[in-house]
């Protein structure tokens, strides 16, 4: 708010007035006074704020995070389970007013004193963030110097401040840090006392429009529109849309927007909740020939508490909320002919949880599950001396329903439905068998479809139906063992045979105990698998090994599958981008003959495809080399390159070239091995190396 000296002596000026308006509200106010002295520490978060999918150097999603001292920082997921602030907004936007010498525009009157206390409430609330949003993301196409257009994705962070103001952030990405910021704009948005925000994003006749929903802790909701010069394809309200405008001291919670399509009027339209008090306000927005349609009401008799969480199922437009005593209800829209109505029931979470305090609910991305966050309620009538906060886990869909919607889904990625595929994979656990309906149905969508989406949903099935037959450790896996399984070397009989055969033993050893070796079983109400796991009979054990081993090979034969498909997308890559006799990093010839190798693999668009690669190489063979011995690495095994010399390479399976170094990239279950673009990359080459993983759709890191 200005020079840290000046600042000192204004806030020892302000303590120390006469005046007990200024003093105490000086004193009182945690934004101008955060030490607090005798108050308690401002240490925690007051809101956070998960951007869409895909705004991350890995494809995954950004953190906007509000400390309880005001500060807002973003925070990526570079590394596994490390996190790493990008940006830090409030100070940025402070350099920003201090260089606009806190004024929005040039033409508003010069700003007062520091010591003034009004001028220095004015300049604290500027910059005071009440709460951040992030918006969809928006696809913009950006002409290079050699008239090539390049897609390129931006993402908008809103900003909502204590006197009203709204800042608007535009981020490049993948968002890397200072450097990806485009602009910054600041709306003024009129709203007095402003408490909750949202965006508006509409979509009517192929045409983009956004804005943002503002609500007040004094009980009125308006749209602010949001001018996004610099993405083209999307527009705005020419002025604000007031949703709610009486002054009912009713404050605003809490605000989702949720993109419907009306069965009546056969168009897309836009229903907007907030959370009133005990009230949820809707208002159901649509655009017609006569303009911009609004229907408000409100659901009443819901809670007898405030609601003080609020979250939507944007699949299907179900909004659940919760009261402080436990209580938490589903709204289901109904539409009519003009607008819509809500069914409401009560969830019986408390024959589920008992007696106890609900804080806060969130649903999954695709309405799998409802995360509640529970301490203990009142017991005999008393409140209990110390509060453990639990989050709490309820299924919202059945087996059924997730896998039905697995299989018709249109974002064929499983990483972005893995609520949903939590919920196949505890069933398969549980009952040690994939359904009979499933596993008809994937087969029939792989016959007339082919989509290597059906074929990653196949191998993830077989894998969990692997796990489920296999006996679960006696130990925890991630726990250190402190036993030392060492073996003397004068007890051998011959020194150099001593090393191979301790390994031997060791993996023969492993994969008697993951087969056949007692433990506690994953379902531990499945007594009859137990009774047979235990049987000391070597008879009963055959069985399973068969199974084992028959799973074994489906899982090998859907991941070859896979691999065969990827290769044919890098060798057309390689096809469309290189001249003739041109030498790629990429093994193009192994991949080739690799391909080729199979007698009973007959593709005709890869036989095809690997006759033109031929002819362009025209005889060439560009192989690898060992980097520690310079051998040729050849191309025998998509995993990893052996040299004659017995070095062994790990296979990047993005691109299929060895990593000859010592860091490299994993996908996120740990399925494959990617190595890092270096500068000399092309940029097609850059652009596979993005990819998520081939088998199991994660992002790699």
């Amino acid at each position: 708010v200005g020079p840290k000296k000046e600042v000192a002596e204004c806030k020892e000026k302000f303590a120390s007035s006469a005046d007990p308006t200024v003093s105490q509200t000086f004193m009182l106010d945690r934004v101008f006074n955060p030490e607090g002295k005798s108050l308690t520490p401002m240490r925690g978060f007051k809101y956070s704020s998960w951007s869409p999918l895909g705004c991350d150097a890995n494809g995954r999603c950004l953190l906007a995070a509000l400390t309880m001292d005001n500060r807002l920082t973003i925070h990526a997921n570079l590394n596994r389970l490390q996190w790493v602030q990008l940006v830090d907004l409030t100070e940025l936007y402070g350099e920003r007013l201090l260089e606009a010498s806190y004024k929005l525009c040039k033409a508003d009157a010069p700003c007062g004193q520091l010591g003034d206390f009004p001028e220095f409430q004015r300049r604290h609330s500027m910059q005071t963030p009440v709460r951040m949003e992030w918006s969809g993301i928006c696809t913009t196409q950006q002409v290079k110097h050699n008239n090539e257009c390049r897609d390129v994705g931006s993402v908008l962070l809103a900003v909502l401040f204590e006197n009203g103001n709204i800042a608007v952030w535009q981020f490049q990405l993948p968002f890397l840090g200072k450097e990806s910021i485009t602009s910054c704009n600041t709306i003024e948005s009129g709203i007095s006392s402003p408490s909750v925000l949202s965006w508006w994003e509409y979509e009517h006749n192929n045409r983009k429009m956004s804005g943002l929903i503002v609500g007040s802790a004094y009980g009125p909701v308006k749209i602010i529109p949001v001018n996004l010069k610099a993405v083209k394809g999307y527009f705005t309200l020419r002025q604000p849309v007031v949703l709610w405008q009486e002054m009912d001291q009713l404050p605003v919670h809490s605000i989702k927007c949720i993109p419907l399509y009306h069965p009546y009027q056969k168009c897309s339209c836009s229903l907007v909740v907030a959370a009133r008090g005990p009230y949820v306000f809707w208002c159901l927005l649509l655009i017609s020939k006569a303009g911009l349609n609004v229907h408000n009401s409100h659901v009443t008799g819901l809670h007898s508490l405030p609601i003080v969480s609020m979250t939507a199922d944007k699949q299907n437009g179900t909004v659940y909320t919760c009261s402080s005593d436990g209580k938490v209800r589903q709204l289901i829209p109904i539409f009519t002919d003009v607008a819509l109505k809500f069914e409401h029931q009560l969830l019986k979470l408390s024959e589920v949880f008992g007696c106890v305090r609900t804080h806060g609910i969130a649903v999954s991305p695709c309405g799998a599950y409802l995360a509640v966050i529970t301490t203990e309620g009142m017991a005999n009538g008393l409140h209990p001396v110390n509060k453990n906060y639990q989050v709490q886990f309820v299924t919202l869909k059945t087996f059924e329903e997730a896998a039905a919607q697995l299989l018709e889904s249109s974002v064929q990625n499983l990483f972005r439905q893995v609520d949903l595929t939590d919920l196949v994979r505890w069933k398969i656990l549980k009952d040690k068998h994939i359904p009979q309906f499933l596993q008809e149905a994937l087969d029939k969508k792989i016959e007339s479809c082919g989509s290597t989406y059906f074929w990653r949903f196949k191998l993830f099935l077989l894998r969990i139906l692997y796990q489920s037959m296999q006996k679960a450790p006696s130990e925890v896996t991630w726990r250190p063992s402190h036993e030392d399984a060492k073996i003397l070397i004068s007890d051998s009989p011959g020194m150099g045979s001593t090393e191979d055969d301790q390994e031997e033993g060791t993996s023969k050893q492993a994969s008697k105990q993951s087969l056949g070796d007692t433990g506690k079983g994953v379902d531990m109400d499945d007594t009859a698998e137990d009774s047979l796991h235990q049987s000391s009979d070597t008879g009963g054990r055959e069985p399973m090994v068969e199974k084992l081993l028959e799973i074994q090979a489906q899982i090998e034969a859907v991941e070859m599958h896979l691999t065969r498909e990827h290769m044919k997308r890098v060798l057309g890559e390689v096809y469309l981008h290189t001249w003739i006799t041109e030498n790629t990093s990429i093994p193009t010839r192994g991949v080739c003959d690799f391909l080729m190798s199979d007698d009973g693999y007959d593709d005709r668009t890869a036989r095809v495809l690997i006759g033109h690669i031929l002819k362009k190489m025209n005889k060439q063979t560009f192989p690898e080399h060992c980097s520690l011995c310079k051998e040729i690495l050849p191309f025998t095994d998509r995993k990893q390159a052996v040299c004659s010399n017995g070095h062994i390479w790990l296979r990047c399976f993005l691109t299929y070239q060895s990593c000859q170094s010592l860091v490299y990239r994993r996908c996120l279950l740990h399925d494959s091995i990617a190595r890092h673009p270096t500068p000399e990359d092309p940029e097609w080459i850059k652009r596979l190396l993005q990819g998520p993983c081939t088998f199991c759709d994660s992002p790699v890191f």
